[in-house]
C-alpha cells in the first residue's frame, strides 16, 4: 500500500486546514487508518485514527474537539479536519495505514507499531 500525504501548508493560529491522504496498491476498506505528527526535536506522536468502515474513530486528548477524521472508501482517501489550529500543532504530519483485524480499539490503533505502511508526510506551520 502507497499512502501520499497532501494539503499541508501554512495557517494563523485558530484557522483551519483539512490534510488529505490517498492511498493505492491495496483494499482501502480493509485497512484502518491514522495520523500521526512529528515536531522538531519531539517524537512522532499519535494524532487520530478511525476504522476501516469509518464507524469508529479515535482523538489523541490534544486535539479532542478541534480535529475531525473522515475516510472516504470510495476515494481511497482519508482526511483530517483541523479546525482551532495552536502553535504546539505544527508538525509534519504522517498518514499511516494497518491491516484490518478482528475488532477495532482505541489501544491497539493509537499505537505506533500498530501500523504496516506509512506515508512521506505533510508540513504544517501555525503562525501566531
Amino acid at each position: 500500500v502507497q499512502l501520499q500525504a497532501s494539503g499541508g501548508g501554512l495557517v494563523q493560529a485558530g484557522g483551519s486546514l483539512r490534510v488529505s491522504c490517498a492511498a493505492s496498491g491495496g483494499t482501502f476498506s480493509r485497512y484502518a487508518m491514522a495520523w500521526f505528527r512529528q515536531a522538531p526535536g519531539k517524537e512522532r506522536e499519535f494524532v487520530s485514527a478511525i476504522s476501516w468502515s469509518g464507524g469508529s474513530t479515535t482523538y489523541a486528548d490534544s486535539v479532542k474537539g478541534r480535529f475531525t477524521i473522515s475516510r472516504d472508501n470510495a476515494k481511497n482517501t482519508v482526511y483530517l479536519q483541523m479546525n482551532g489550529l495552536k502553535a504546539e500543532d505544527a508538525a509534519v504530519y504522517y498518514c499511516a495505514a494497518a491491516r484490518k483485524a478482528p475488532y477495532y480499539t482505541d489501544t491497539a490503533y493509537s499505537r505506533r507499531r500498530t501500523y504496516d505502511y506509512w506515508g512521506q508526510g505533510t508540513q504544517v506551520t501555525v503562525s501566531s
